[in-house]
């Protein structure tokens, strides 16, 4: 029976062992205690009074060391508890001594230091995203993985006009945004909600929420801004064809004016055919040019789609060079590279790009050079010109716009439509370490 107690003993918490060890390290000083004064010459009253003052002692001293062992270790658990409950503002006494215990206080007040301040980190993000969120003129929507609405944001409110509390947990279903689930993740849209009606470019990703996933939507409306651009291009296009008109209508009118009061003269003058001849020759010279920047925008207007085929990049080069003549042109052989692209155009636009680097260098006696190489999944090629460089980049690729005596000021906007028809990008830039301009075409690398 007592040695099952003692091995119950052995099982109960903490303190309890560090005290029964305590008693066990001062039990043979105590039987040896006891031995001598049993065996030695005491009176009973003094035996009796020395035993109780041993048992005193060792008993007190036992009970002192289980309750100064349990009294830091309780701290140190009030503490790891109210940090598991999110209050991050309870600290453990300091022992004020260099030791173990000292250490471990210290750390877990370091620690409840620490976690308060990202606390305060993270609540400060939370609601700089959330006011961010509510700022944007994008509507977001965050769904979980039954497709119940969690999150929101005002331009979401605004969209389905309700509020928030209203939106909370109703499917996309019900919303009616389940193709943009299900859909591309990024895709245009003509969709009619309760808030607004238009075109809509969505956006969806995942992220994660206590480690489940979720699924982020975001809605934002083209439409204003399709206007808005449409507007602009209307304008543009009608200030340069007002002003190209004016400019052929302003001769016409005049000239037309003054054949009309010579042919109303009597007697007409002797040289009046030799002055109709001109004057008639100067009207056909100017329909004439109206007729050719009609052309030309029909001809920017109605491109056709690329019809892509494999293009072996160094004959494309090679053969739009041979058709400038009028420079000397430098290829800078690149990497034996084909691409999938449409070659007529990628002609026109090449054949393009040398004319206007041949025309900037023919005033400044200087040469072109052209090179290409492969990075990033696209083809770059390079024309350098050494003439005198561009002087404004602003209205470049506008329609019609030239600084060219007889330019059309369709060139580098037809260059432009090809190069973004096939997925590419054009760009024209003034040389950083020499004179003159280079143009950088890039053309993606793509298979059938």
């Amino acid at each position: 029976m007592w040695l099952k107690r003692a091995i119950g003993a052995f099982r109960a918490g903490h303190e309890t062992r560090l005290a029964l060890i305590a008693m066990l390290a001062g039990l043979p000083a105590v039987v040896a205690t006891v031995f001598f004064l049993f065996t030695g010459d005491y009176l009973p009253d003094d035996r009796l009074a020395i035993i109780l003052l041993i048992l005193f002692f060792w008993i007190g001293l036992s009970a002192s060391i289980r309750t100064r062992a349990a009294r830091p270790l309780q701290a140190v658990a009030n503490v790891l508890s109210s940090l598991r409950e999110g209050d991050f503002t309870l600290r453990a006494r300091p022992t004020g001594r260099d030791d173990v215990l000292g250490e471990v206080i210290s750390e877990i007040n370091t620690f409840g230091v620490t976690l308060r301040k990202q606390r305060l980190g993270a609540i400060e993000a939370s609601a700089l995203l959330e006011t961010v969120m509510d700022e944007t003129d994008v509507a977001v929507f965050a769904f979980n993985e039954s497709d119940a609405l969690i999150l929101v944001n005002r331009a979401g409110e605004r969209l389905f006009d309700t509020s928030r509390k209203h939106l909370l947990g109703r499917s996309a279903k019900e919303m009616r945004l389940e193709p943009c689930l299900a859909g591309a993740p990024v895709q245009l849209i003509d969709a009619s909600f309760p808030g607004g009606t238009g075109r809509w470019e969505s956006r969806r990703s995942v992220f994660r929420q206590s480690g489940i996933p979720r699924r982020l939507l975001v809605l934002a409306d083209l439409s204003r801004t399709l206007r808005d651009e449409e507007r602009q291009a209307w304008q543009r296009l009608i200030r340069v064809l007002g002003h190209e008109l004016n400019n052929s209508l302003a001769p016409i009118k005049s000239i037309a004016g003054s054949l009309i009061t010579l042919l109303e003269r009597d007697p007409r003058p002797y040289d009046w055919d030799d002055d109709a001849r001109r004057g008639l020759g100067v009207i056909q010279n100017r329909s004439d040019s109206l007729t050719r920047f009609m052309e030309g925008y029909t001809r920017l207007a109605h491109l056709p789609p690329p019809m892509p085929r494999s293009v072996d990049v160094a004959g494309w080069i090679r053969r739009a060079v041979s058709l400038e003549p009028r420079v000397d042109v430098e290829i800078v052989s690149g990497p034996d590279i084909e691409i999938w692209a449409d070659e007529d155009q990628l002609d026109q636009l090449l054949i393009n790009l040398l004319r206007n680097a041949a025309d900037a260098t023919i005033e400044t006696g200087g040469g072109v050079r052209v090179s290409w190489m492969v990075f990033d999944g696209y083809l770059h090629v390079w024309i350098d010109d050494e003439g005198h460089g561009i002087s404004s980049s602003a209205n470049l690729f506008v329609p019609f716009f030239t600084t060219k005596p007889n330019g059309s000021g369709i060139g580098l906007a037809l260059c432009r439509q090809i190069a973004e028809a096939h997925g590419g990008s054009l760009s024209l830039e003034n040389r950083k370490n020499a004179g003159g301009c280079r143009a950088l075409l890039r053309l993606p690398i793509n298979d059938r």
